[in-house]
């Protein structure tokens, strides 16, 4: 790489310090942290997105523990020598100003470095600014052409490049950094974006260097999977892609690659795991009521794709692990798999338009399959749907898609997501639930009615739209529930259960439709309450209702399957006992065939793996795990808030849909609809 490509290349890198700085800004006006000193240390302001604040959150969280856990172990000891902390690529964080505003620098000192531009910017603006002076105290300014941008008795900011450690080595020792004292090194999403040389000499100088030290990194892993791909796409299109994930994927490889530098300990950990094991549940229950959310599959996978790690040598830090034993988060992995399940493309783009959506609903009718709602790319942006799109079969081999429109005299397509569709005839679609916001649910209940052209050809069809019900019926202002066709005293219903709403994260109730009169009705049910869950799925059998997983209160995906089982006087509800037990998944999809039952993707946090097809044999009630081979898909499959049809004869699963807001990296839709070949699982009977 030749000067200009480091020197654009580094600039890039900058910018991303700014882009974080805004986050954090937005983090403590929104009350996440208590931090007064961001929004002095950076120009203007942001208001980020939920998903933001919750990702910025946690890893303040994470860095704090780390910090906190070495300042109460090195300044512990009466006439210990004074504690040292060296932020690596601190850009504009406020870290110093936190800690001495609460009085935590009364044995310890703050080193920071960072590019010479980012460092000189800090140093002026600190100048600027009388409150960040009056923390500092007196303070000199650096020799325009020394590396030294501002020094006072504890707090020094240097410039320069971490990939130049004689530089870096001088510079820090002509700033007084010892190297025999207790030494905190932190690295927040920095070493990521040095060549992998780079920064593997960086742990090794820093282990050399400093015989009683800590270091605390916090970076990106997991590079492989369709989140981890267009994490590295997002990066890349900024002109700072990602180094060492191919060399170091995981928590297990970053460990080894820190002892194998000279670290005599080191643990690391996922945010997930984090969240779960360091935070006191009423401090996660105080972040999760701050705003409104419900983008909870990506605020896991993020979680998942960042961790914290902590390596430590010499007698006085060499026990602070920081973390805890790892039985605090059990993981749960799969089975090994029992065989694969191949997925191709059904529809491309010379066939029909994209299938950009994901939360929306679809049902199969004779004429061929509808979906309406969710949140998608329609007419080059991004919106809730307000077209549906209808697949038809073409010669017993092709699918081919369009979208299409609705008309009504009394009701129009309101947008809603994560709600339900039930199939009443070969041309009535009955929709229940959803949302249009997280703090607006869709009240009524809708009707669509599919129409064809009098010759009866699929090409020219419509959808007409009416009101089932008056929007003053709230029974039902709840999303993210289940909808499922039951039979009781020979009449058809539809049980719905489960879901959120505005009031209550997690629901635990359920509601019987019948649906010949289009009305609410009472009907006994019998047996302990599930416990309340949302994102699960829901299917007929037997004239009951298998469930399986969610996401239940506190946010916690859940292993559980339970049958409401029909019984004389109504129904009965019944745990399933599954073994091996499955993943804790939700917002995944699910089918019966052959008296199994199939669980298809979803998002899980209790494994490194990415959940294929679970299936469990209701007779035995043995599990076993299916990987989808994707080969044949040529771009990366996202198998959440997807919606899948079952085709029994052909022994297909048509997934349709399918993505999310992947953090600050952007939108993913899977673009086209997806075939998985189940003809396997059966090929044993």
């Amino acid at each position: 790489m030749g000067p200009r490509s480091r020197q654009r290349r580094a600039g890039a890198v900058q910018s991303t310090n700014d882009s974080s700085a805004l986050s954090k800004s937005s983090l403590a006006a929104s009350g996440y942290v208590h931090d007064t000193f961001a929004a002095l240390l950076v120009p203007g302001t942001a208001r980020r997105a939920p998903l933001i604040h919750r990702g910025y959150y946690v890893r303040a969280r994470a860095v704090r523990h780390c910090v906190r856990a070495f300042l109460g172990r090195a300044c512990a000891a009466p006439g210990a020598p004074r504690a040292q902390i060296l932020s690596l690529g601190a850009g504009s964080d406020s870290l110093y100003f936190r800690l001495k505003a609460a009085g935590r620098l009364s044995g310890a000192a703050v080193w920071e470095v960072d590019f010479p531009d980012v460092a000189r910017r800090k140093a002026e603006r600190i100048r600027e600014t009388p409150e960040l002076c009056a923390l500092t105290g007196p303070f000199q300014s650096g020799d325009p052409a020394s590396s030294l941008c501002l020094e006072s008795s504890d707090y020094h900011i240097l410039g320069l490049d971490l990939r130049q450690l004689e530089r870096l080595d001088r510079a820090l020792t002509a700033a007084g950094l010892g190297e025999a004292a207790p030494t905190l090194l932190l690295a927040e999403a920095v070493l990521t974006y040095l060549e992998p040389d780079n920064a593997a000499a960086l742990i090794t100088w820093a282990a050399q260097r400093f015989p009683n030290a800590l270091f605390v990194i916090y970076e990106q892993m997991r590079p492989h999977d369709t989140f981890g791909l267009f994490m590295q796409q997002h990066f890349q299109q900024l002109n700072s892609p990602l180094h060492g994930l191919d060399r170091f994927p995981d928590v297990e490889s970053q460990q080894h690659r820190f002892l194998q530098a000279g670290w005599a300990a080191c643990r690391a950990m996922d945010m997930n795991e984090f969240y779960r094991c360091f935070l006191p549940a009423e401090e996660r229950r105080r972040v999760e009521n701050l705003e409104p959310f419900d983008e909870f599959e990506e605020w896991h996978l993020k979680c998942a794709h960042y961790f914290i790690l902590a390596a430590s040598k010499g007698d006085t830090l060499s026990q602070i692990l920081v973390h805890s034993s790892p039985e605090l988060f059990p993981r749960v992995d799969p089975a090994s798999p029992s065989g694969i399940l191949l997925a191709s493309v059904a529809t491309s783009d010379s066939q029909s338009p994209s299938f950009k959506r994901y939360g929306h609903a679809s049902v199969l009718l004779s004429p061929g399959i509808l979906s309406a709602g969710g949140f998608g790319e329609q007419e080059g942006r991004h919106c809730r749907m307000s077209k549906f799109h209808f697949l038809s079969r073409y010669c017993d081999l092709e699918w081919k898609g369009k979208q299409i429109g609705s008309w009504g005299t009394e009701a129009q397509w309101d947008g809603r997501l994560y709600h339900t569709m039930t199939r009443l005839s070969d041309t009535q679609v009955l929709v229940l639930g959803g949302r249009l916001s997280p703090v607006t649910p869709a009240l009524g209940i809708l009707q669509l009615s599919f129409c064809k052209s009098e010759d009866d050809s699929t090409e020219d069809v419509s959808v007409m739209v009416t009101k089932a019900s008056t929007e003053e019926d709230s029974t039902l202002s709840c999303w993210r529930h289940s909808t499922t066709e039951v039979s009781y005293e020979n009449q058809k219903y539809l049980f719905v259960y489960g879901g959120r709403s505005v009031a209550e994260p997690v629901l635990s109730d359920w509601h019987f439709f019948h649906v010949e009169s289009m009305t609410w009705v009472k009907v006994p049910v019998e047996g302990d309450t599930p416990e309340g869950r949302h994102s699960h799925s829901a299917c007929s059998w037997q004239g009951g209702v298998l469930i399986a997983g969610g996401l239940g209160a506190s946010e916690e995906p859940l292993s559980s399957v339970v049958f409401l089982e029909p019984i004389t006087c109504g129904f009965l509800w019944k745990s399933v006992d599954v073994q091996p037990p499955i993943t804790p998944r939700y917002s995944h999809t699910a089918h019966v065939l052959n008296e199994k039952l199939l669980l298809v993707g979803g998002v899980w946090i209790h494994s490194s793996s990415v959940p294929g097809v679970t299936v469990i044999d209701l007779t035995t009630g043995l599990s076993s795990e299916y990987q989808i081979d994707t080969t044949c898909v040529s771009w990366p499959l996202m198998l959440h808030n997807h919606t899948s049809i079952l085709l029994p004869e052909e022994q297909q699963l048509l997934l349709l849909g399918g993505g999310g807001n992947c953090f600050s990296f952007g939108t993913y839709f899977n673009p086209h609809i997806v075939t998985l070949d189940l003809s396997s699982l059966s090929a044993g009977q």
